[in-house]
């Protein structure tokens, strides 16, 4: 196996040289690059990543801890913070830390000493005592925390925001008979999104009727569920918010199986716009979330952090998200149910910014 000091010899260069060419962290130039690469490529040099970290301090890996590791929205926020951190010269180490205290303490532990830091997503209210003491031992940001914790940067959807916007286009199409399948309890999105839904009605004077909260955990099943209990129902909502796009998808398959025409017998709109929702059948009026751009920001907070030892992650920034108008909303748009722009109002004729205005401490 060969070691840096024939790769050395090779490129007629300093170890020194080597390690700076394969950490990246001083310029060098273009010719002595090039004969560094050529080197490490005819001898198939491969560094060691523990010499290299006892060298620089640094494993240039982040952990990133996730509630769930299945799913097109999830993925999609692993793929910008993957992409961030390569373009940074880091690589990502990915678990699943579910919603218990416990668990996301054992996937940190299992981290400890491979990484630089970590991007955690605990929405639930359990989780914040665990990722105070995960703060004390390496930068922390956190996804969509059910509270800020001291010493942790912080990037949240603007949920609530959302989804005022959202019912409100479904009360500007005419309805006044809404139901909502909500979220896990103990979960800040699904929580804010219900909270939303409620400021929407009160504020058009449209009564909130319990009986029309259906309960939901984010999956499809749980739409489906929930879709095929509307569907018996005299009367029915004549319009549902799903608190996510995977329930939503779960609406639409029990209403079709219930022979409830969408949305002709009653409107369907969800959260998250995953990439899947333009290819559901009617086509998903939802609320949009860059997933991706949620990553990469969280990256990019992140190693702001990771190069100055003695800085934490203290920012506080909101994720905008905005209106996407297609088939399941219903008429009272101009394209009567095609896909199309929000139709103009106070609320949903425009982005929705979080309450500071978007990506802002």
């Amino acid at each position: 196996m060969a070691t840096i000091r024939d790769v050395a010899e090779a490129a007629g260069v300093s170890i020194a040289t080597v390690s700076r060419v394969m950490n990246g962290t001083v310029r060098v130039s273009n010719p002595t690059r090039k004969r560094v690469e050529e080197a490490v490529a005819k001898l198939d040099y491969w560094p060691h990543g523990a010499a290299r970290s006892l060298t620089t301090s640094r494993t240039q890996t982040v952990g990133v801890l996730l509630p769930d590791l299945h799913g097109q929205f999830f993925s999609e926020v692993i793929r910008g913070i993957d992409q961030g951190a390569r373009e940074a010269g880091f690589h990502i180490l990915v678990s699943s830390s579910h919603a218990e205290a416990e668990t996301l303490l054992l996937g940190a532990r299992a981290m400890s000493g491979r990484v630089d830091g970590l991007i955690v997503m605990a929405p639930d209210r359990e989780t914040n005592r665990a990722i105070g003491a995960l703060s004390r031992k390496f930068p922390v940001v956190l996804l969509n925390p059910h509270h800020p914790v001291e010493g942790c940067g912080t990037i949240s959807v603007a949920n609530f925001e959302g989804a005022v916007n959202v019912v409100a286009l479904v009360i500007r199409n005419g309805h006044r008979s809404i139901g909502i399948v909500k979220g896990p309890k103990g979960n800040m999105d699904a929580e804010e999104r219900l909270r939303g839904f409620r400021h929407a009605l009160e504020r058009d004077g449209i009564e909130a009727v319990p009986a029309f909260e259906f309960p939901g955990d984010f999956s499809e099943a749980s739409g489906f569920m929930a879709g095929m209990e509307i569907a018996r129902m005299n009367p029915r909502p004549s319009a549902v918010f799903a608190a996510n796009d995977c329930m939503a998808a779960g609406l639409l398959s029990a209403f079709r199986k219930a022979d409830l025409d969408v949305p002709g017998d009653v409107t369907v709109v969800g959260f998250d716009d995953i990439p899947i929702a333009e290819f559901l059948t009617p086509r998903l009026t939802t609320v949009h979330v860059d997933a991706n751009a949620l990553g990469r920001r969280a990256m990019s907070m992140l190693l702001t952090a990771v190069s100055d030892p003695h800085r934490t992650p203290s920012r506080h920034e909101f994720l905008p998200v905005s209106i996407v108008v297609r088939q399941s909303c219903g008429t009272g748009h101009p394209s009567n149910g095609a896909d199309g722009p929000v139709p103009p109002g106070p609320d949903a004729s425009r982005p929705v910014a979080g309450p500071r205005g978007g990506f802002q401490s």
